[in-house]
């Protein structure tokens, strides 16, 4: 559970320090609100069982196409680097047989 994972990395991972929790939506950002708030609920059971305040605990999640919504659901992060420089443009692959 998560909240087994982030006790894992505040007790057991000296050189990690946990800030909190992040999500990529769908890749076609056809992402619905519950996508959203399983992570935002995940982030109320760390703190509860922690001992964390909320605002210790960062909530990235929303990117170019669906942030609004992320916003919403109470993201206090969002990724947004296409809406910025536009769609990454990736270099072709090339075949391993052509020379």
């Amino acid at each position: 559970s998560c909240v087994q994972l982030v006790k894992h990395v505040r007790d057991g991972c000296p050189n990690l320090e946990f800030s909190g929790l992040m999500t990529i939506g769908m890749p076609d950002y056809s992402s619905t609100p519950e996508n959203f708030k399983m992570l935002s609920n995940c982030r109320l059971a760390v703190c509860k069982a922690l001992g964390f305040a909320e605002e210790q605990c960062e909530l990235s999640m929303g990117m170019s196409g669906d942030f609004e919504l992320a916003i919403e659901m109470g993201s206090t992060n969002v990724r947004i680097g296409s809406t910025i420089f536009g769609p990454r443009e990736y270099p072709k692959k090339q075949e391993a047989n052509s020379q």
